[in-house]
Parts: structure tokens; sequence; C-alpha cells
């Protein structure tokens, strides 16, 4: 598929903290991300990939303007090209920038499902909506029901119905398909793709990579808060030696159809981060430079890396 080559969504350096207390009234800035790097063009969907902890779920926060009030936020994040201030997320929220949560809670529990999908967008498309349900194997009755009323994986099909039926421009979907069976999901995320190939933009952040693999364009990998490589999803089905990075070498590796194959070690926690190369601790390829120095991201065939040695 031919991408357009202009970026809807761009994120540098971006870096999120947290103010925590410790003892006593001390206060410390616990930070989570740091030195993220994303870009997202229309007409694409871009996978975000890694292990629970790696910031990407905060990622979509930080993007909306929706983080807790001892949250602090630095680095750049641009929407056509306009540094995303807090009242543009206001603004956006919503209406340019849709989101489906990976929390079911965010349905209003006092209110029928399909009044709440139907409100996501004006004028009120029930048919529209309807027709997506059935799409979905939403029994007719949903529209009907409360969100109490529904199981785990009726709700998160009712919150990708919300962002379907929108008319913005850039789709995040945070953990999108847990809970659905194997058919619901391909069709969830054969929505989204026929959205992209419509010239909208799909932020999928997913466990799920497998099925990430089937439908998206690019994969950004996230490590320990920041991004380590950003690849054409060809990449990743080809196999390894594709791929730039140690650890998205090791990711690939440790998928079932790979072998099941585990490194040593564990992500580093937020406030216990090493010094230099995040992964360097795990890494077996790393030298002292790695273990000093933080690398920056550069590009390399096709892709980005965030690897000294990476080629």
């Amino acid at each position: 598929m031919e991408q357009k080559q202009e970026t809807l969504l761009e994120i540098h350096d971006l870096s999120v903290s947290f103010r925590m207390y410790g003892e006593g009234l001390s206060q410390k800035d616990l930070q989570v991300i740091s030195n993220l790097h994303l870009r997202i063009r229309p007409g694409e969907i871009v996978a975000v990939a890694g292990s629970s902890g790696s910031g990407k779920s905060l990622l979509a926060s930080a993007i909306l303007g929706i983080l807790p009030s001892n949250a602090t936020v630095k680095g750049h994040v641009h929407f056509r090209g306009q540094e995303l201030t807090p009242q543009m997320q206001r603004e956006l929220r919503g209406k340019e920038i849709a989101l489906v949560p990976q929390s079911v809670a965010y349905l209003d529990p006092l209110m029928r499902v399909g009044r709440q999908v139907d409100g996501a967008s004006k004028p009120r498309p029930t048919q529209q909506r309807r027709r997506l349900f059935r799409r979905l194997e939403l029994p007719e009755r949903t529209e009907n029901l409360y969100p109490f009323q529904l199981s785990g994986g009726m709700a998160r099909r009712v919150l990708v119905s919300t962002a379907l039926l929108t008319e913005a421009s850039l789709i995040i979907a945070d953990e999108p398909t847990p809970g659905m069976s194997l058919e619901q999901a391909l069709e969830a995320l054969k929505m989204f793709r026929e959205m992209a190939d419509g010239g909208k933009s799909v932020l999928l952040i997913t466990h799920d990579i497998d099925l990430a693999f089937e439908f998206a364009d690019r994969v950004a990998v996230f490590y320990a808060g920041t991004t380590v490589e950003i690849a054409p999803v060809e990449d990743f089905r080809a196999g390894p030696e594709a791929l730039r990075h140690p650890y998205s070498q090791a990711l690939w590796r440790a998928l079932p159809q790979n072998g099941f194959v585990p490194i040593d070690g564990f992500q580093p926690y937020a406030g216990s981060l090493p010094q230099g190369c995040l992964f360097a601790p795990r890494c077996p390829h790393a030298t002292e430079q790695c273990h000093r120095q933080t690398p920056p991201i550069r590009e390399v065939r096709g892709g980005e890396v965030r690897c000294f040695y990476g080629a």
C-alpha cells in the first residue's frame, strides 16, 4: 500500500514523570517515559509493542492530555504540525483524536449502551452503529443494555464501536482486543484497517503482536519507557535478521511460534533505570559505551533504531 508522506502526529524526546512522596514528606520525581520517539502518517496503522510497564498506555494518556495532576510532561508532541498544548488537547479530544480505552470503566454505568455509542458522533448514526454491532457479533438487544449487563468481551466491542463511528483523524486503540474471540478480534482489526485505508491514522497499542502483524504498516517497539525500534511490519514477518535492535530480535524469538525463547534478566523498573542504554544489562552485545551513554535514535535500513551498533 502506498503511504502518504505527511505526518499527522509526531513525537520527539517525550518524557513523563510523576511526583511521588517518599518517607515522611519527602518528594521525588519518578520518570516512567524518556526520550520517546514516534510519528504516524495518514493512512497507516502503527502498532506499539513491548512488555507490560514499557510505557505504551501512558503514551496514549500523554497524547490526549489525561494524565493525573502529579504528572510532568516534557518534549514535543505535534499534531498536524502544531505543538499540542493543553487547550488543543481539550479541543481535539473526542473529535480529531479518539480513544479506545483499555478499561471498560470508561463506559457510563447509568446510560444504555446504544445511546452512548450513538452519542460518539453527530448526527447520531443509529443505523451505522447497528451495522457495526452486527459485524462485531453484538446481539441486537445490546443497544438497550447497561454496561453492567455486558460481558467483558462485549464491553470492549462496544468501546471499539465508539471510535469507529467518530470523524476523528487519529484513533488511539489501547489493547482493544482482549476478551474477544479470535474471529471478533480479527473483525475489529479489519475495521481499523479499513479506517486507515480511508485516510485515518491508527495507533494500535497491543500485546497481540501476531494479530498486529496482519494489519499494521509499522511496528514501534518500546522498552522501559523509550522507543528502541520502529520498523516496517514486513521486517517482523521476515524474522530477527531483518530487525535492528537486540530487544526486537529477542521479542520475536519469545513468540510461541518462534520457539518461546526467553532472555535473561528483566525490564528495569521506573526509579531504578540503569545509566546508558536501558537494555544494556540484558544485551549480549553491550559494550562499555552502551553502559555509559544513551544511544540516539537513528535511521537504519528503512527503519529507526536506538542502538549504537544496530544495523
